[in-house]
């Protein structure tokens, strides 16, 4: 009977020999796995400080009879920042400009300066020369790629408005009023 075990067990060795090298052939001495990512397309445009966006600029009389109104000085406080990642489509982005309505013998002007602050990267935007604002859409930053500016005044794009009378003959289109508003809108728009 021991020669009948032997054998028993010599069957049940091979057995678990073979089950160990097979595991063994399915691993190595690497391996992998995919991670799957997603990046959203991101266009997104804000004036900074929003606690004071909204700005008040006017005329004062002159001081002198045969004078024009004295405009307001330029008012520099405000910054455009932006965030973007451009589809593969479009290559680059703009912002434009444009009032809601326009003051009759009034121009309203506005520059943007170079992207400033440091709290950005990425292709940041081109900015136009002085644009005087009309209901007519205009393109004030060009170039943007995927980039963001940093958040908050003193990041981004400082802009300078400025208002001007009308001059000459087109000084008689002024009438005077208590207020007057123009909504200055901002819009990033692929190319």
């Amino acid at each position: 009977m021991k020669r009948l075990n032997l054998p028993v067990l010599a069957v049940c060795f091979a057995f678990v020999a073979i089950s160990t090298n097979m595991k063994a052939q399915a691993d190595s001495n690497t391996s992998a796995h995919d991670i799957t990512i997603s990046i959203p397309e991101v266009a997104l445009v804000d004036i900074e400080p929003t606690a004071s966006k909204n700005l008040t600029m006017g005329f004062t009389v002159p001081t002198e009879a045969g004078l024009p109104i004295v405009p307001a000085s330029t008012n520099n406080t405000l910054w455009l920042n932006y965030s973007s990642i451009k589809s593969v489509a479009d290559v680059t982005r703009t912002i434009s400009v444009q009032l809601g309505a326009v003051i009759q013998g009034v121009d309203i002007k506005v520059t943007a300066a170079g992207a400033t602050g440091g709290a950005g990267g990425g292709l940041l935007g081109n900015p136009a020369s002085q644009l005087t604002l009309t209901a007519t859409p205009q393109t004030i930053i060009s170039g943007i790629g995927s980039a963001y500016t940093g958040d908050g005044a003193s990041n981004g794009h400082n802009l300078s408005y400025s208002v001007v009378s009308a001059t000459g003959v087109n000084y008689q289109n002024l009438s005077a009023t208590a207020t007057s508003t123009a909504t200055v809108t901002y819009t990033i728009s692929d190319n």
